[in-house]
């Protein structure tokens, strides 16, 4: 029997929308419990070091809000660590950004940093959280993650979503298909996120094994200001939950 994905929705764009006028509208908390609402299997956020979109007290008032599943993005720094720990959310996914990023744009070397990511993710074990590092589809940085004690890895998919878009589908999903075949063989569950979208998804999960969960933000709320919010969201699950 095939095991649904799971599609969690980022909600950091509707904090970036807030921001931009200041006060509270759009309301990310009440996104987030709409979202919920509309069916959608989790909620996540990427709160940076300067709050440009989520804030920190967003993380903190959202965890008495998310009764599915809520996963936090965030580079481990102290601060970050402090808030997860803190909130204690579902999943933790690891990002290596910096600062001065306008979004993530690569995995971790698992090999190079191992010993860090495997003080890291054992914090975060021992708080009952699941880890999850976000890795490029090298083999080598598959086998790396096994050996930092993580238990999911999450896919970076901008590559796959630009070859799509360039007409080189095949090509651009090949390597995510061996690392999640690989990942999958050496027992980590499998994430996948990035500049996925409604036209591209259905593909990458026909190719892609053993696809646990779904990370989607930006593409899904622009398609929202096309098609409207909770339709936008049942579009994802007919296409999400029966791929897997």
């Amino acid at each position: 029997m095939k095991r649904m994905t799971k599609l969690s929705v980022n909600i950091n764009k509707i904090a970036t929308l807030r921001n931009a006028r200041g006060g509270n509208f759009p309301d990310p908390l009440l996104f987030a419990q709409k979202i919920q609402e509309y069916g959608a299997d989790g909620i996540t956020v990427h709160p940076r070091p300067d709050e440009r979109h989520i804030r920190y007290a967003d993380v903190r008032a959202l965890r008495p809000l998310v009764w599915t599943e809520f996963n936090v993005e965030g580079n481990p720094i102290p601060k970050f660590m402090e808030l997860v720990l803190e909130v204690k959310p579902d999943q933790v996914t690891l990002v290596p950004d910096d600062p001065h990023q306008i979004t993530s744009d690569h995995g971790w070397d698992t090999v190079r940093h191992r010993d860090f990511l495997r003080e890291i993710t054992g914090r975060l074990k021992e708080a009952g959280i699941r880890p999850s590092i976000f890795v490029d589809p090298v083999p080598e940085m598959i086998e790396g993650a096994v050996h930092t004690g993580t238990e999911r890895i999450e896919l970076y998919t901008e590559s796959y979503a630009r070859g799509f878009a360039e007409g080189r589908a095949e090509e651009a999903v090949k390597p995510y298909a061996e690392a999640a075949a690989l990942a999958h063989q050496l027992g980590l569950g499998i994430n996948a996120g990035h500049d996925l979208n409604l036209d591209n998804i259905v593909f990458f999960l026909q190719k892609v094994p053993h696809v646990a969960e779904v990370s989607i933000g930006h593409a899904l709320v622009v398609e929202a200001l096309w098609y409207g919010m909770e339709n936008v969201i049942r579009m994802y699950l007919n296409k999400v939950h029966g791929t897997a």
